[in-house]
């Protein structure tokens, strides 16, 4: 096979780095040291030849859209703008393949292809902000129009897409995710410095990691942690890693009611650095969520050597296996039971690390960048 002319979009690799911009990062760290693509990096307005560090804090022009007073027309020209920015960039690199990794393909000459992740701004509009799914919406059409082919992240995904705008089964292709090489076992002593500067310590919390919005769940993972009994609640609180991306949800306050009661901890966004650590520092990890096109977090947890329980939904069981226990979305007492399960029962615990860390072991960058350069291939037939 010839060697792929590539250039991929790296807008989503900004802080705070949530699950699509992990998913970039990684995918652009294994192509570099693939020897059969040689890749162009479209970021922040500009093309670079080599891949732009993650910035640790969000840019000026996303702050000063913040500041604004009329944000969604003020997001509105800033769109177009960036749209028209990538536009003018890429001309004259038609030859090459534009590979855009976050639902968005700019106008385009040459062939491309177009990671959608999930289907949830058609079928689960309610779990975004309506700005975010009028222009989602709007752009998810255009680039099924434009894409030579479509990759997703999980089978599941796979079909809602195909469902949910009537695109062909055979033009969308799975490229799995993977928990990347930083989450491995660590031994308490290893990272009890550092969890204590976040007043935590190794084996003694319960750990969700995530955004914090309606549809990753929380409320119902309050109402069932608030079930168990006080001492074990104390002795193993709740830990909450995650940017807050819905105002005025009501959870929050739940949040910081618990946070007063003394079961819960939350720590809001947590640099990449110390993610792998916390990881691997919980006795449990729970993941309610009711819709994901894959779940990283569950892998990222088992690959850490702990046990998870999460949701029967959407991806994950696709995503989990036999690796986790799960109940219903909407099943508190359910959930009250995994946890209780989860925290104090030994014999299911060392069972549930096994063959977490099996099943993660079955996933890979690697194999996903495979996948991908396969795709490419197949792109430009």
């Amino acid at each position: 096979m010839s060697r792929v002319q590539l250039v991929l979009s790296v807008d989503s690799i900004h802080h705070p780095l949530t699950g699509i911009g992990r998913y970039t990062l990684e995918l652009a760290r294994q192509l570099q040291a693939r020897t059969d693509v040689q890749t162009l990096y479209m970021g922040a307005g500009r093309l670079f030849e080599t891949l732009p560090a993650c910035p640790e804090a969000a840019p000026a022009s996303r702050r000063w859209l913040e500041r604004l007073p009329r944000p969604a027309i003020a997001l509105g020209a800033y769109r177009r703008w960036v749209a028209a920015r990538h536009a003018a960039l890429l001309r004259g690199h038609e030859q090459r393949l534009l590979h855009g990794t976050n639902y968005y393909l700019p106008a385009f000459a040459g062939r491309s292809l177009v990671t959608i992740h999930d289907a949830s701004v058609l079928l689960h509009a309610r779990s975004h902000r309506p700005d975010r799914v009028r222009h989602l919406r709007e752009v998810v059409a255009r680039s099924l129009r434009q894409a030579s082919l479509v990759l997703t992240v999980s089978e599941f995904s796979r079909r809602e897409i195909a469902e949910a705008w009537n695109y062909p089964e055979e033009r969308i292709q799975v490229t799995p995710l993977a928990a990347a090489t930083d989450f491995h076992p660590r031994d308490a002593a290893q990272i009890a410095a550092e969890l204590a500067l976040l007043g935590l310590r190794p084996g003694a919390y319960c750990l969700y990691v995530g955004t914090i919005e309606p549809r990753k769940n929380l409320a119902t993972l309050l109402r069932a942690y608030a079930g168990l009994p006080l001492e074990l609640r104390r002795c193993y609180p709740l830990v909450l890693a995650g940017h807050a991306d819905w105002p005025g949800d009501p959870v929050l306050a739940r949040i910081q009611q618990a946070q007063a009661e003394g079961w819960l901890r939350y720590l809001g966004f947590v640099p990449a650095r110390l993610l792998p650590l916390l990881q691997a520092g919980a006795r449990l990890f729970a993941y309610p969520s009711r819709y994901e096109g894959f779940g990283l977090p569950i892998l990222e947890a088992m690959a850490s050597a702990v046990p998870v329980v999460c949701a029967d939904a959407a991806s994950l069981p696709e995503v989990a296996g036999d690796a986790a226990a799960y109940a219903a979305p909407d099943d508190c007492d359910g959930w009250t039971a995994l946890l209780a399960r989860g925290l104090d029962d030994a014999g299911w615990r060392a069972q549930a690390i096994e063959r977490g860390r099996l099943r993660a072991a079955s996933f890979s960058w690697a194999r996903c960048a495979a996948l991908t350069v396969a795709a490419y291939a197949a792109a430009q037939r």
